[in-house]
Protein backbone atom coordinates (compact mmCIF):
# COMPACT_ATOMS: atom_id res chain seq x y z
CA UNK A 1 0.00 0.00 0.00
CA UNK A 2 1.15 3.55 -1.17
CA UNK A 3 0.83 6.25 1.40
CA UNK A 4 0.01 9.52 0.68
CA UNK A 5 2.15 12.28 1.41
CA UNK A 6 0.69 16.14 1.57
CA UNK A 7 2.91 18.82 1.44
CA UNK A 8 3.12 20.92 4.88
CA UNK A 9 1.29 24.02 3.22
CA UNK A 10 1.32 27.56 4.91
CA UNK A 11 -2.18 26.63 6.46
CA UNK A 12 -0.96 23.93 8.21
CA UNK A 13 2.39 25.46 9.74
CA UNK A 14 -0.25 27.73 11.28
CA UNK A 15 -2.10 25.16 12.71
CA UNK A 16 1.34 23.80 14.16
CA UNK A 17 1.95 26.88 15.62
CA UNK A 18 -1.45 27.02 17.26
CA UNK A 19 -1.24 24.00 18.89
CA UNK A 20 2.19 24.79 20.06
CA UNK A 21 1.42 28.08 21.41
CA UNK A 22 -1.32 26.23 23.38
CA UNK A 23 1.40 23.78 24.46
CA UNK A 24 3.80 26.50 25.83
CA UNK A 25 1.04 28.96 27.12
CA UNK A 26 -2.06 26.51 28.95
CA UNK A 27 -0.24 22.94 29.82
CA UNK A 28 0.66 22.79 33.22
CA UNK A 29 2.16 19.94 35.38
CA UNK A 30 0.74 16.06 34.41
CA UNK A 31 -2.77 17.19 34.10
CA UNK A 32 -2.44 19.12 30.99
CA UNK A 33 0.66 17.82 28.24
CA UNK A 34 -0.68 17.77 25.33
CA UNK A 35 -2.46 20.00 22.81
CA UNK A 36 -4.32 19.76 19.43
CA UNK A 37 -5.72 22.41 17.02
CA UNK A 38 -8.12 21.51 13.93
CA UNK A 39 -8.74 23.53 11.14
CA UNK A 40 -12.62 23.67 10.37
CA UNK A 41 -13.92 23.11 7.09
CA UNK A 42 -14.98 27.21 7.23
CA UNK A 43 -11.42 28.20 8.36
CA UNK A 44 -11.90 28.18 11.88
CA UNK A 45 -9.22 26.61 14.28
CA UNK A 46 -9.94 25.07 17.25
CA UNK A 47 -7.92 24.36 19.62
CA UNK A 48 -7.92 21.90 23.17
CA UNK A 49 -6.17 20.38 25.73
CA UNK A 50 -5.79 16.60 26.96
CA UNK A 51 -7.47 15.97 30.29
CA UNK A 52 -4.78 13.38 31.97
CA UNK A 53 -5.94 11.79 35.16
CA UNK A 54 -4.63 8.26 36.49
CA UNK A 55 -8.02 6.52 35.88
CA UNK A 56 -7.46 7.37 32.30
CA UNK A 57 -8.66 10.30 30.49
CA UNK A 58 -8.99 11.86 26.76
CA UNK A 59 -6.08 12.58 24.86
CA UNK A 60 -5.91 16.28 23.43
CA UNK A 61 -7.23 15.41 20.05
CA UNK A 62 -10.46 13.56 21.82
CA UNK A 63 -11.40 16.72 23.52
CA UNK A 64 -11.26 18.95 20.60
CA UNK A 65 -13.73 17.36 19.45
CA UNK A 66 -15.90 17.61 21.70
CA UNK A 67 -14.78 21.43 21.88
CA UNK A 68 -15.43 21.73 18.29
CA UNK A 69 -18.74 20.46 18.79
CA UNK A 70 -19.54 22.95 21.19
CA UNK A 71 -18.52 25.52 18.89
CA UNK A 72 -20.78 24.17 16.20
CA UNK A 73 -17.69 23.11 14.13
CA UNK A 74 -18.95 19.30 12.74
CA UNK A 75 -16.48 19.20 9.70
CA UNK A 76 -12.39 19.19 10.51
CA UNK A 77 -10.29 19.25 7.84
CA UNK A 78 -6.84 18.81 9.67
CA UNK A 79 -5.71 18.22 13.21
CA UNK A 80 -2.44 18.05 14.78
CA UNK A 81 -1.22 17.44 18.18
CA UNK A 82 1.76 19.39 20.05
CA UNK A 83 3.37 17.96 23.14
CA UNK A 84 4.36 20.11 26.05
CA UNK A 85 7.87 21.08 27.03
CA UNK A 86 8.84 21.95 22.96
CA UNK A 87 8.40 18.10 22.59
CA UNK A 88 6.82 19.43 19.23
CA UNK A 89 4.49 17.35 16.80
CA UNK A 90 3.15 13.74 18.14
CA UNK A 91 1.09 11.58 16.32
CA UNK A 92 -2.18 10.55 17.30
CA UNK A 93 -2.37 6.93 19.27
CA UNK A 94 -4.33 3.97 18.05
CA UNK A 95 -7.42 5.23 20.52
CA UNK A 96 -7.36 8.78 18.56
CA UNK A 97 -6.12 7.65 15.39
CA UNK A 98 -9.71 5.20 15.90
CA UNK A 99 -12.39 8.25 16.47
CA UNK A 100 -10.74 10.08 13.85
CA UNK A 101 -11.19 8.28 11.43
CA UNK A 102 -14.82 7.43 12.56
CA UNK A 103 -15.70 10.68 12.83
CA UNK A 104 -13.84 12.36 9.91
CA UNK A 105 -12.92 9.56 7.40
CA UNK A 106 -11.24 12.48 4.75
CA UNK A 107 -9.13 13.95 7.79
CA UNK A 108 -5.22 15.20 7.17
CA UNK A 109 -3.21 14.63 10.49
CA UNK A 110 0.03 16.31 10.80
CA UNK A 111 2.79 14.37 11.79
CA UNK A 112 6.89 13.83 11.89
CA UNK A 113 9.38 15.41 13.74
CA UNK A 114 11.38 18.55 12.59
CA UNK A 115 12.14 18.66 8.58
CA UNK A 116 9.89 15.30 8.19
CA UNK A 117 6.50 17.02 9.33
CA UNK A 118 4.04 15.91 6.66
CA UNK A 119 0.22 15.87 6.18
CA UNK A 120 -1.02 12.48 5.68
CA UNK A 121 -4.75 10.97 5.60
CA UNK A 122 -6.04 9.65 8.52
CA UNK A 123 -6.86 6.71 6.28
CA UNK A 124 -3.00 5.83 5.93
CA UNK A 125 -2.72 5.92 9.67
CA UNK A 126 -4.89 2.85 9.48
CA UNK A 127 -4.60 0.60 6.70
CA UNK A 128 -7.03 -2.22 6.94
CA UNK A 129 -8.90 -0.29 9.50
CA UNK A 130 -12.29 -1.25 11.15
CA UNK A 131 -14.80 1.43 10.13
CA UNK A 132 -17.34 2.09 12.27
CA UNK A 133 -20.19 3.11 10.24
CA UNK A 134 -19.39 0.49 7.93
CA UNK A 135 -21.12 -2.07 10.27
CA UNK A 136 -24.00 -0.27 11.85
CA UNK A 137 -27.15 -1.57 10.78
CA UNK A 138 -29.34 0.86 8.84
CA UNK A 139 -32.48 2.54 10.69
CA UNK A 140 -35.32 2.00 9.86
Amino acid sequence: MTTRIHPIDHFDHDLVQAAAHVARTRCRGDNHTMAAAARARDGRIVTAVNAYHFTGGPCAELVLIGTAAAQGVHELDTIVAVGDRDRGVVPPCGRCRQVLLDYFPALKVIVGAGDRVRTVLITDLLPESYVWADHQLDAE
